[in-house]
C-alpha cells in the first residue's frame, strides 16, 4: 500500500493528473460544481496542446463536441474562438450523419485554453511528473507524488495521461521514449500494475509537417471553409463577435488578441511512385518489422497500412491543412507514417504540389500503456480504488473530442462524489458521450475507440443541432450550467416546438408546409425568403428535421423507453454469479468480470444472451422475495 507523505499544500476536493483535453475538461466541470482543483501536468506550457491533427470535430466527434458545450464544457467555444476553418461535414446528408468541424490556430487554441484554465476559480496549476498514487488502507485514492517527492493531497484524483504513459516514439528502426516529440513520458503505469490494475498496449501516430512556402498550391484542389460559420458554442453568439473582415471577440476571455478568418485547405493525391517508394521502406517500418507491439488504430491507418491493406488502389488522398496564421507549418492529413526519415522526404516529393516540400517535422508512430475500461464504472470510477476515476487516453480511446467528454464526465462525478451529491451518467438513448462510456466499460476496446455515428442505434435523437436541448435540463440539474444558459436552451425547444405548429397551420404550394417538407427532395433551403422570415433562421434545421423525420424519431423514442426500462433494472454490486441458477460459465465470468450495475448494461456485454439475461432475472426477483 502507498504511503501517505505530507504536503506544503492545502488538501483539494480534486486532483487531475494531465492537462490535455481530457484534463483540462476534468477540471473545469470541477469548478463549475464549486470544488477546489489541483491540475498537475509535466508542462504547462502544453496545455491543450493539439499534438497531431490541429482540427476539432467531424463525423461524431462534432457531434460530442457540441454536447461537451452543452454540459459548460470549453472545448467548443475556444474552438470558435480559435478555428481558421469551419466546415459543416455531410450537408447534403441525412441530418443524423451532419457533423461541424473546424480548423483551429494551433498555438492560439493551447493558448487561449491555459488562460481559461489559469482564470478558473478554485483551479490552482502545477508543473511536475506523478511517480505514484497515494493510496489509503481503505483501497481509496487520497492524491500523488511527483518525482521531486512533492506530494498532493485530494479527495479524489483522476488520471488523464493521454499517450505518455510509458510512451514510446518510432522513427523507422530509431525510437525514443516519450508522449509526444520533445515531451518526456511517464512511468505511472508501473504504479498502477503494482495497485493491480490490469495495463495493456496500443499505438497512434502523427503526420509529416512541411513548409507552406515550399507547396506549389497551383496544382492542388483548394478547400475552402464554410460561410456563415458552422459554429460549435450555443455561447458562441452572445460572446464571439464579427467585424467587417476577421472573426472577432469580445473580452470575456481576452479575446481581442485571438482575431480568426477563415484560410483554405488543401487537396492532393498519392500517385504509384508514392506507393512503390513506401513498399520499398516497409522492412524499415517499425509496424512491419515486429518492433511496434501496440495495436493501432483500425479506421485511422498509417500511408503504410493503407498501401498494404488497399493494395489495389492508385492513390490516396492528402489534405494540406495550415496549423494557424503566426506559422508557415502545414500538417500533411492522409499519411501518418513512421518510416525513416529519409523515406519520407522521398515519398512526400512525389505528390504534386509537394515535389520540393521542406520536411519540417517527421511523422511518428508512438506506443504508450493504456488500462482496459472495463476496470470503470460508468462514472468512470475505478472499480478497484475507489475515489480514483480515469479519462482519456488512458482508456483506449482516440481523439480529442472523446477524451475531453470523458475528462468531463470524469470530473463531474468526482465532484458530485465529494459533494455528496447523485452521480451523473447518460444514457445511450441521450448523448454519444452516453454511447462511448457504455461501449468502453460494457465491452472494453483492444484498438483505440473513435466514435462513429454508427456505434450509437439512436442517431436520430442524438442529433448535433439539439445537443442543448437534450443534455441542459441534464447539465443544469447536476450543477454544470448556470441558469441563464438553462433558459436559453428551454427557449429554443419552445421555438422549436412553436416552429413545428406553425409549419402545420402555414400553406405552402396549395399544401401544409408540413406535409410539403415530407415530401422527397423538399428542403427549408427551397422555400420562398418570405416564409423562412417567419422562422428564426437558427431553428429552421431542427424544426425541419422534427417535421421530416417525425415517424422515425417517434419509433426510435419508443426502442429508447424499453432501454430505459432495463437501465431502471439495477443489480446489487455484492451478487455472487456463480450462484445464478443454470447460468452458462463463459456468462459467469464475463458477468463477473465487467459486473455490470444494470440489466441493460449486462445485457449490452458480448457474449451475454437473452437467455442470461432471463435467469439473472428470475434470480434478481427470488433473491429480492427472500430479503423481504
Amino acid at each position: 500500500m502507498n504511503s501517505s507523505p505530507s504536503s506544503v499544500f492545502p488538501l483539494f476536493d480534486v486532483l487531475v493528473v494531465g492537462a490535455g483535453h481530457a484534463g483540462i475538461e476534468a477540471a473545469l466541470a470541477a469548478s463549475r460544481l464549486g470544488c477546489s482543483v489541483a491540475v498537475l501536468t509535466h508542462n504547462l506550457d502544453t496545455i491543450g496542446q493539439m499534438s497531431c491533427n490541429p482540427a476539432i470535430g467531424g463525423l461524431a466527434k462534432g457531434h460530442i463536441v457540441r454536447e461537451i458545450d452543452a454540459m459548460g464544457g470549453a472545448m467548443g467555444l475556444n474552438t470558435d474562438a480559435t478555428a481558421i476553418q469551419f466546415r459543416m461535414l455531410n450537408a447534403s446528408k441525412g441530418p443524423s450523419v451532419r457533423a461541424p468541424r473546424a480548423q483551429c490556430d494551433k498555438t492560439a487554441y493551447r493558448t487561449r485554453m491555459k488562460m481559461v484554465l489559469e482564470t478558473a476559480p478554485g483551479i490552482r496549476l502545477f508543473q511536475g511528473d506523478v511517480v505514484k498514487l497515494l493510496v489509503n488502507g481503505e483501497q481509496q485514492a487520497t492524491g500523488a507524488v511527483t518525482s521531486l517527492g512533492c506530494a498532493i493531497h485530494a479527495r479524489s484524483v483522476i488520471i488523464c495521461s493521454g499517450t505518455f504513459m510509458k510512451g514510446l516514439l518510432h522513427v523507422g528502426l530509431q525510437h525514443i521514449t516519450g508522449g509526444r516529440m520533445g515531451c518526456a513520458s511517464s512511468s505511472l503505469s508501473a504504479d498502477l500494475a503494482m495497485l493491480g490494475f490490469q495495463v495493456e498496449r496500443l499505438k497512434t501516430g502523427t503526420s509529416p509537417r512541411v513548409n507552406g512556402r515550399s507547396i506549389d498550391f497551383s496544382v492542388c484542389e483548394i478547400q475552402p471553409g464554410d460561410t456563415p460559420e458552422a459554429l460549435f458554442s450555443y455561447r458562441s453568439r452572445d460572446i464571439l463577435k464579427r467585424d467587417s473582415e476577421p472573426f472577432c471577440t469580445l473580452n470575456t476571455w481576452g479575446d481581442e488578441n485571438f482575431r480568426m478568418k477563415q484560410m483554405p485547405c488543401w487537396i492532393t493525391y498519392t500517385n504509384q511512385t508514392t506507393h512503390d517508394i513506401i513498399r520499398k521502406n516497409l522492412k524499415f517500418s517499425p509496424l512491419y518489422s515486429g518492433i511496434i507491439e501496440g495495436v493501432g488504430p483500425r479506421y485511422c491507418p498509417s500511408i503504410e497500412d493503407k498501401i498494404v491493406r488497399f493494395a489495389e488502389k492508385n492513390s490516396h488522398q492528402v489534405f494540406l491543412e495550415p496549423e494557424g496564421r503566426s506559422t508557415e507549418e502545414f500538417y500533411l492529413n492522409g499519411v501518418s507514417t513512421s518510416l525513416p526519415y529519409s523515406a519520407q522526404c522521398d515519398f512526400i516529393h512525389t505528390i504534386p504540389g509537394l515535389e520540393n516540400a521542406q520536411l519540417i517535422r517527421p511523422g511518428y508512430a508512438v506506443e504508450y500503456d493504456f488500462c482496459p475500461p472495463t476496470q470503470l464504472h460508468p462514472t468512470l470510477e475505478t472499480k478497484l480504488v475507489e475515489n480514483l476515476y480515469f479519462a482519456g487516453q488512458i482508456n483506449g480511446t482516440s481523439g480529442y473530442e472523446e477524451a475531453a467528454a470523458q475528462g468531463l464526465m470524469a470530473g463531474a462525478n468526482a465532484a458530485l462524489k465529494t459533494l455528496g451529491k447523485p452521480s451523473l451518467v447518460l444514457r445511450r438513448d441521450q448523448a454519444y458521450i452516453g454511447v462511448m462510456i457504455d461501449d468502453l466499460v460494457t465491452k472494453g476496446t483492444d484498438e483505440p475507440y473513435r466514435m462513429f455515428t454508427s456505434r450509437a442505434e439512436f442517431r436520430l435523437l442524438l442529433r448535433q443541432d439539439n445537443a442543448d436541448l437534450r443534455l441542459a435540463p441534464l447539465a443544469f440539474e447536476a450543477g454544470l450550467i448556470t441558469c441563464e444558459m438553462a433558459r436559453k436552451a428551454e427557449d429554443r425547444k419552445n421555438a422549436v416546438e412553436e416552429g413545428i405548429i406553425k409549419a402545420a397551420a402555414l400553406k405552402h404550394e396549395g399544401i401544409s408546409l408540413s406535409t410539403w417538407l415530407k415530401r422527397p427532395g423538399n428542403d427549408w433551403t427551397l422555400l420562398p425568403e418570405e416564409l423562412k422570415k417567419m422562422f428564426h433562421v437558427e431553428h429552421l434545421d431542427a424544426i425541419a428535421t422534427d417535421i421530416q423525420y417525425e415517424g422515425h424519431i417517434e419509433r426510435q423514442k419508443k426502442q429508447a423507453e424499453k432501454i430505459i426500462r432495463m437501465e431502471n433494472k439495477t443489480i446489487p454490486s455484492d451478487i455472487d454469479y456463480e450462484h445464478v441458477h443454470a447460468l452458462k460459465k463463459e456468462a459467469v465470468i464475463k458477468l463477473g468480470n465487467i459486473r455490470p450495475a444494470t440489466i441493460g448494461q449486462a445485457s449490452r456485454i458480448p457474449g451475454i444472451t437473452p437467455a442470461d439475461i432471463a435467469l439473472l432475472l428470475m434470480h434478481l426477483q427470488k433473491r429480492s422475495r427472500q430479503q423481504t
